[in-house]
């Protein structure tokens, strides 16, 4: 999300410079955790929160993609959206970047996200459910994209080619709220065996890095590891413009991590995703591509449904055209842009 935005902003203002922050990337001056130091902050003004945010032309609102949203909780939805409202009170111009808008499944979350909405000086969503969502809350979206991983410059293919890679989630590894964990990992060990009974090779790749965050990919691809051993090859990014170069070198992508499967469809790979929410669906109709399974079957339905999807012969031809819509989808956004003012 960071580079994508990075990469499209500086399309309109070349010598932008950036500030990125999230929970994980706390600027001192903004007490991120929990809405009531934010409030206590925006009274006291203690540590300079306000007069940080007024020293930005824009604040450009990401909401991790998929956050804004009360799917993940009421407390990610209210610190998001608290963070937003200071911004606009700063008088900074915020914009809702490329995003999926909902599910709001709560009283409170629907008017958190009518205010951001309202308050918001732009407002892009990357599907066309998630744009009649904020139409529903009485703000029509300025554009409907698709995601920023369409704004990021292609990558170098670097290394040797290689057939199919597997991105396993270390979300739905474990319990979660989305599917069965335990079909999941039946999926993913039963894709790997047919894979290899077929004699296709498969390298497995994490796109959420070894971290303190529970919520990261090294578990399960430890565990793979040492269920196929030298069966599989092990690949490790370190960083994102390696993890594209690695995928932009492939046959194709199976992933349950929208996001390896944007950065393989960007780059003109085929993908197979294994959809677990209401993210997936609308995104990818929207760009034309088809190739996706409901993650939520059992683990042989699953890996049966991929494989087959696999023998596909229209998949590159479809993947390049996906890629192609997706890249024009971005150009609503560069005018939008330029036309904002900046109060001082």
């Amino acid at each position: 999300m960071a580079r994508g935005s990075r990469d499209l902003i500086r399309t309109v203002w070349p010598a932008a410079e950036f500030e990125f922050a999230d929970f994980t990337s706390r600027p001192p001056q903004v007490p991120w955790g929990q809405v009531r130091s934010l409030v206590r902050e925006r009274v006291t003004g203690r540590l300079g929160m306000k007069r940080w945010l007024e020293g930005f032309d824009l604040v450009w609102d990401t909401r991790s993609g998929d956050s804004f949203s009360d799917l993940y909780g009421a407390h990610r939805h209210s610190v998001m959206s608290a963070v937003h409202e200071f911004a606009v009170q700063a008088r900074r111009p915020v914009v809702m970047a490329p995003q999926t808008i909902g599910p709001f499944t709560s009283t409170r979350g629907r008017a958190l996200a009518r205010r951001s909405l309202r308050r918001s000086a732009l407002v892009f969503a990357r599907d066309p459910v998630s744009a009649g969502a904020a139409a529903a809350l009485g703000r029509p979206v300025d554009a409907t994209t698709s995601d920023l991983a369409f704004a990021i410059a292609p990558p170098e293919r670097v290394g040797p080619p290689r057939d199919v890679i597997l991105n396993v989630s270390g979300l739905l590894w474990q319990e979660n709220p989305h599917v069965d964990a335990r079909a999941y990992r039946e999926a993913v060990q039963a894709i790997v065996r047919m894979l290899l009974s077929r004699s296709r090779s498969v390298a497995v790749l994490p796109h959420v890095l070894d971290s303190h965050d529970r919520d990261n990919d090294a578990p399960a691809v430890d565990a793979l590891a040492a269920e196929f051993g030298s069966d599989l090859e092990l690949l490790v990014p370190a960083d994102l413009d390696d993890a594209r170069s690695i995928i932009a070198g492939s046959r194709v992508l199976v992933g349950a991590r929208m996001h390896a499967c944007l950065n393989a469809l960007s780059t003109g790979v085929p993908a197979i995703a294994m959809s677990y929410s209401r993210k997936f669906a609308p995104l990818l109709d929207a760009i034309g591509w088809p190739f996706s399974v409901p993650a939520e079957d059992t683990g042989t339905e699953t890996a049966a449904r991929v494989v087959e999807l696999l023998a596909d012969p229209s998949l590159p031809e479809s993947a390049r055209r996906s890629q192609a819509l997706g890249r024009t989808s971005m150009s609503p956004v560069r005018p939008a842009l330029a036309w904002l003012s900046f109060p001082r």
